[in-house]
């Protein structure tokens, strides 16, 4: 027997939606068979079977909305036994039923039971044909057939919206996050205030002036001030973020890169290489690349703490930080990033990066990794202590790159001031493994492959 539990997807996802059961009780299930899919905060995915074996139970029908770590379902690990043993057992029920058969005296009581039929034939059924006005009355999402994710029911219920007014572009007509949002945009905010004044149309008009009370209740306004809740994405990032900074004593080094070697090989092959793979080259690979080859020179950067214990790693799993429109973070994992070259893992990077926002990743992809970048650069930041990934040791902010004037080498031994494309790059580290002369080697090995390196024979 082999328990399935809903995994962990991510670390501030605490519960999920079952959207859809792909086997039934009894079905036989390969191991690693897609089971069932759920939907959460940050992904919809499809969760696989850990065994072969046959579902012979199901503890969670679709809709259902669990924590993380409940059992699921139970497969048995075997031909199925279990679930022939309860096929069998409802035949013993009808071995006692011959003896009532030679009883003569209920025959008599089958005949009365035609004169019950009659009665089903007055048609009572058209008088509830009325009922569907009362249907018409229940506006609220909880009435709605179709399945919400648990960030979808939140904001439909935060603008108390009618969730069957809602065309879902999701798999099976699913409702996602973008649909709720451009609802939002094309009927404005106060529109859907209107839902709950249908509940009280039967009182009298006194009554429906205070309804649209309730909708705010998420919000406060003053007129000064906003009250907004905390969703639990943003508390749950707080919880682990206190929770690394006591775990973990933080040390922070910064050294500054001079991306002019990489910028020159970028915007020669940014034409091609945007043609050929369908997205733009960023800086981002080059810096990744860049990490793995100066964790494999610093291995103590490449590992985890557990207990009293240094555990290095043999191999680099890279795990990138993706902003979900401000809704959260998640950081997808390059795989055995130190066995892929520049276009292989810019091609990653794009790829996790888009599934991450599209929420397609699946439960391996965002479990895990060794080390971990910090994208902040992206959004124009100079310069971000991020806070470490645990159990990892280490994680490195790539801020804005700028052109700015540099004290650059001339081939004659000299010196010119020039412009020069410039970044820094920040890591936070554990001061357990490590000292700060550890951090700042590895850094310093980072920046001289990034200035030095033959990008071009890397594309």
């Amino acid at each position: 027997m082999a328990d399935v539990t809903l995994p962990q997807l991510g670390e501030t996802v605490t519960e999920g939606t079952i959207t859809q059961w792909f086997k039934n009780v009894g079905d036989v299930v390969n191991a690693d068979e897609p089971l069932f899919e759920v939907s959460t905060d940050k992904v919809d995915t499809e969760v696989p079977s850990p065994v072969s074996g046959v579902v012979t139970e199901i503890r969670a029908s679709e809709g259902d909305t669990i924590d993380v770590g409940t059992v699921v379902a139970i497969v048995s690990d075997g031909d199925g036994a279990p679930a022939a043993a309860s096929a069998v057992t409802p035949e013993p029920a009808p071995a006692p039923a011959p003896e009532p058969a030679p009883a003569p005296e209920p025959a008599p009581a089958p005949e009365p039971a035609p004169a019950p039929a009659p009665v089903a034939e007055p048609a009572p059924a058209p008088a509830p044909a009325p009922a569907p006005a009362p249907a018409a009355q229940q506006p609220a999402s909880q009435n709605d057939p179709r399945l919400l994710s648990p960030v979808v029911r939140r904001l439909v219920n935060e603008h108390g919206i009618d969730s069957s007014l809602l065309t879902g572009t999701g798999p099976g007509g699913r409702i996602t996050r973008e649909d709720v949002l451009d609802h939002l945009d094309k009927v404005g905010s106060s529109a859907p205030v209107q839902t709950p004044a249908p509940a009280p149309a039967p009182a009298p008009a006194q009554a429906a002036a205070p309804s649209p009370a309730p909708a705010p209740a998420p919000m406060q306004s003053s007129g000064r001030e906003t009250i907004v809740p905390l969703s639990k994405i943003r508390q749950l990032t707080g919880d682990h973020m206190v929770a690394s900074k006591s775990t973990s004593p933080h040390a922070f080094s910064v050294v500054e890169v001079d991306f002019a070697n990489v910028d020159r090989v970028r915007s020669a092959v940014k034409a091609d290489f945007g043609a050929a793979e369908g997205f733009s080259l960023t800086y981002l690979p080059f810096i990744a690349r860049a990490l793995v080859d100066g964790l494999q020179e610093f291995p103590n950067l490449n590992a985890s703490v557990v207990g009293t214990d240094l555990v290095v790693h043999g191999y680099i799993d890279l795990g990138i930080a993706v902003d979900l429109d401000y809704q959260g973070l998640i950081a997808p994992v390059i795989r055995g990033a130190e066995t892929k070259r520049l276009r292989a893992i810019a091609q990653e990077i794009y790829d996790l990066a888009d599934r991450a926002r599209n929420r397609r990743l699946s439960p391996d992809e965002i479990q895990g990794g060794t080390f971990t970048i910090s994208n902040n650069g992206s959004a124009g930041s100079v310069l971000t202590m991020p806070i470490i990934n645990q159990p990892q040791v280490g994680i490195v902010s790539t801020d804005a790159i700028v052109r700015k004037p540099v004290v650059a080498k001339l081939s004659d031994g000299g010196e010119a001031i020039v412009v020069h494309p410039v970044g820094n790059l920040a890591m936070s580290w554990d001061h357990r493994a490590f000292d700060g002369a550890y951090a700042a080697g590895f850094l310093l090995r980072v920046k001289e492959i990034l200035e030095s390196r033959d990008w071009a024979a890397e594309l």
